[in-house]
């Protein structure tokens, strides 16, 4: 999606009801581990935050020691919890309004789809009624070092609880969801394009963009002169997205130009 897109996505996105969660889990994967407990805020920017409901999860599953060092929450916690059947009918009218938010979004979303698949439940939201703040970030932040929601609350001072809790996670993710959407709802456009040009993106998103496969985008990246740099321990390449969409502008100007000439 270029810029423009994104402006308009976002500025649509702040006028509308925002429904925050956040889910710890015995796990990575939502095919082979399960939710132990789940977090849910409504808000908008206008009125602020209007309900927030929380609830710790009986898995039946056992939950692991580094999850317990992780989150603070022990098997003997969530052996005294309600069962999931008990717990997630009850947040299905909450899950299917607002546009839905998380904080790395397809991690939440995930294990919401399995959870409810495990009831018989078909959970789906479109991605016009999704919003991830880790993307935002990136896109609003580009040059801080960090976009994790612990470092997030370090760097702006959010006054929430430890990080790893379902409910002082979804609150994060809520203030950080507040702070950028109010900056784009307030700041002119060519602030905010320019702000977003500022952006690393990844081969595979400037693929995209370029509308071509991996190889042909590395191959005219590079071409075009287009400047990179490489992180993390496999020196993975990153481009701007003010020099990705621009070499998809000269592109496009270029393809006209050779279809007027063959007209």
């Amino acid at each position: 999606m270029l810029s423009t897109d994104l402006l308009f996505f976002y500025r649509q996105v702040s006028h509308q009801a925002l429904t925050v969660v956040d889910v710890e889990t015995t796990g990575c994967h939502p095919n082979s581990s399960r939710v132990i407990e789940i977090s849910v805020l409504q808000a908008t920017l206008k009125s602020g935050i209007h309900h927030q409901q929380t609830h710790l999860i009986n898995p039946q599953v056992p939950v692991p020691e580094s999850i317990t060092r992780f989150t603070g929450i022990s098997q003997d916690m969530v052996a005294q919890a309600p069962l999931a059947e008990d717990v997630w009918k009850s947040y299905l009218p909450l899950l299917n309004s607002g546009t839905l938010t998380a904080h790395n979004l397809a991690f939440d979303y995930g294990f919401l789809q399995s959870e409810f698949h495990h009831l018989g439940i078909c959970f789906t939201r479109s991605n016009a009624e999704q919003l991830c703040t880790v993307i935002l970030a990136r896109l609003m932040l580009p040059d801080l070092p960090s976009r994790s929601l612990p470092n997030l609350v370090q760097h702006f001072g959010f006054p929430v609880n430890t990080s790893h809790r379902a409910e002082a996670d979804t609150l994060a993710c809520w203030l950080l969801t507040k702070l950028l959407l109010t900056e784009i709802q307030n700041e002119p456009d060519e602030i905010l394009l320019d702000r977003f040009a500022k952006q690393w993106l990844s081969l595979r998103d400037a693929a995209a963009i370029l509308g071509v496969s991996t190889q042909q985008a590395r191959a005219s990246l590079k071409l075009a002169n287009v400047k990179l740099r490489l992180v993390g321990q496999y020196q993975t390449p990153q481009y701007q997205r003010g020099d990705v969409e621009r070499l998809f502008r000269e592109n496009q100007g270029s393809n006209q130009l050779s279809l007027l000439q063959d007209f």
